[in-house]
């Protein structure tokens, strides 16, 4: 089925059907508990082709349904990849579009957004447009990171893409002080890496993770099945992927949270098989989780008191050490995921994700339960990050749980020009706005 076919039946769907819309879909990278009301869900799966490589324009166009493993195997014969590669082969590319994308080279590119040419965007009234940097709907274009769905869905996109090498050799660098290994962090950042990333294992644990594409390589390791990992980190000095395998580093053991099934359990790990170790599987034992809440019946069980702390954040690397120190001591969870990043295009800012284009950012990535033997009130420890964050200058992204007052919401994420937006592109609230969409649990 053709690009233009696939339309056809989408209006079809879009004429069958009222009230709020909402998408059909397999996968999800949202981590929302939300009671979900009556919607008219458009089924857009069959959104999930690449459609042309341009080697020499350095661009590919792709259906926003496709899912960024398939992407990367139809570019890799070509000998390129996506600039941004985020972390988790679930993740589709009209997701890291419409959320907020970030990986090992955004140091260099910036985040999955700033790499985009085009969008052909699916309205909420049933209208498609094309949304470019420079045409009558660059608005919606530059509002469409962080919108989640809100102003409208991406059908096709028009992506940046890179040349690569064979291999990947890491060379992993260990700092016992949170400051000497931020300090170290921006120094590579403005050096000749193709990918930079680290890990925090503990207050006087940091490790710092380059990698350079290289023609060849001595050996390869596999942490595609018995191996994991984020634990070479510690082991190892240097190490040599596939950039296949080093694309997709993280998503074996979904970084560390496969430890939450105990996935990392070599017994159950060779029971699981090869095939299981990977996001999509997590993903479904974790809805399936959150439907039934066992573990939160059993943390009851045992006197626990639970609550959820899966973020990401970007902070100043200014004041990274800041951050680092209060996540320390009043949240506590471990190992914490880190990765530079900088706005790559420095003459505009994007409305929803506002960054200093001239700043060097740190994300830190955070995926956990803090459990206290203490009660205390529902949503606090996130309530404690977004406090922190917005006092050191940061921003937060949205695809998780979020806790902010509609005053302070909006004046983070740019109401005003939200306001105006929405009015424009979805006039009869067909979508819900973003407030509805990211804080509000209904």
């Amino acid at each position: 089925m053709t690009h233009e076919e696939k339309i056809h039946n989408l209006r079809q769907q879009i004429r069958q059907g009222q009230g709020p819309l909402g998408l059909a879909k397999d996968t999800s990278n949202l981590f929302r508990d939300r009671r979900e009301g009556a919607k008219h869900r458009l089924d857009v799966r069959a959104f999930n082709e690449v459609l042309a490589i341009d080697t020499e324009g350095g661009r590919v166009e792709v259906e926003g349904m496709t899912p960024y493993v398939k992407l990367v195997d139809a570019l890799l014969p070509y000998g390129h990849m996506p600039t941004v590669v985020p972390q988790l082969k679930s993740i589709t590319i009209g997701g890291a579009a419409a959320g907020v994308g970030i990986e090992a080279t955004s140091f260099r590119y910036g985040l999955v957004h700033e790499t985009l040419k085009a969008l052909e965007i699916l309205l909420p009234d049933g209208r498609i447009v094309e949304a470019t940097p420079t045409n009558e709907y660059r608005d919606l274009f530059y509002a469409f990171p962080n919108s989640y769905g809100t102003l409208g869905y991406a059908l096709k996109l028009s992506a940046m893409i890179v040349p690569v090498r064979p291999f990947v050799h890491v060379t992993h660098h260990r700092y016992a002080e949170a400051r000497t290994f931020f300090a170290a962090l921006r120094e590579a950042a403005q050096g000749e890496a193709d990918f930079l990333d680290g890990v925090v294992f503990a207050p006087d644990t940091h490790v710092m993770s380059v990698g350079r594409f290289v023609d060849h390589a001595p050996y390869t390791s596999d942490y595609t099945f018995e191996r994991i990992y984020y634990r070479s980190l510690l082991e190892r000095e240097e190490d040599y992927l596939t950039v296949r395998d080093y694309l997709w580093r993280w998503d074996t053991d979904w970084f560390w949270c496969s430890k939450n099934i105990g996935a990392q359990n070599p017994l159950l790990r060779r029971l699981l098989g090869r095939r299981r170790l990977n996001s999509v599987f997590y993903t479904k034992v974790m809805r399936w989780n959150s439907r039934w809440k066992l573990t939160h019946r059993l943390d009851a069980l045992l006197g626990w008191h639970r609550e959820s702390v899966i973020q990401d954040v970007d902070i100043p690397i200014d004041r990274a050490a800041e951050f680092l120190d209060f996540f320390h001591r009043e949240i506590g969870i471990l190992p914490i995921w880190v990765c530079p990043v900088k706005p790559w295009r420095r003459d505009v800012r994007f409305t929803l994700f506002p960054m200093d284009p001239q700043k060097l950012y740190v994300n830190f990535g955070f995926w956990d339960v803090v459990r206290r033997r203490e009660p205390f009130p529902p949503g606090h420890h996130n309530r404690l990050v977004e406090a922190k964050v917005e006092e050191l200058g940061g921003i937060k992204s949205l695809y998780s749980d979020s806790y902010y007052d509609p005053e302070t919401f909006w004046r983070l994420y740019n109401g005003p020009v939200y306001r105006a937006l929405k009015q424009k592109y979805d006039p009869d609230g067909r979508a819900p706005d973003l407030y509805e969409k990211c804080v509000l649990r209904k």
